[in-house]
């Protein structure tokens, strides 16, 4: 979403400089725009190259909202540190939201790391993962 392009070009640039690929579906700039569009095609590509991915908004809950309707994703809205690690953790969560009008760049990129770094666990969370109505395995 617009509201969330600076932060995206802020952890974008961060990863990049770890030697992280980035596949960027946009947008490209903070000009107002609707974000399902670019929500779906970071979702499938997510599937796509079983990889993870981050969107961005103003409070990342729409965008966390459209990316949970994609069959297969499991996308958690992350605020803190402790969100992006358990969301890997417990719900082996693949997408992560972020709002650019919540978050700091310094945190976002924290948060990004913890989230890219944090194993699943599985035992009991891969049983209740299961639960989830339309749900494929990772």
């Amino acid at each position: 979403d617009h509201a969330g392009f600076v932060l995206k070009e802020a952890v974008k640039q961060h990863l990049i400089a770890q030697g992280i690929d980035v596949m960027d579906f946009g947008t490209f700039s903070e000009e107002q725009c609707d974000y399902p569009p670019f929500i779906e095609q970071a979702c499938s590509a997510v599937l796509e190259h079983a990889c993870f991915g981050i969107v961005f908004g103003g409070s990342g809950n729409g965008e966390a909202m459209v990316a949970n309707k994609v069959s297969g994703i499991r996308c958690a809205r992350c605020v803190s540190l402790w969100d992006s690690e358990m969301a890997r953790k417990h719900n082996d969560a693949q997408v992560m939201s972020l709002g650019g009008r919540i978050t700091e760049a310094k945190l976002a990129c924290e948060m990004v790391d913890a989230f890219l770094s944090t194993p699943f666990e599985g035992g009991r969370h891969l049983r209740r993962i299961a639960m989830f109505p339309d749900v494929s395995q990772s």
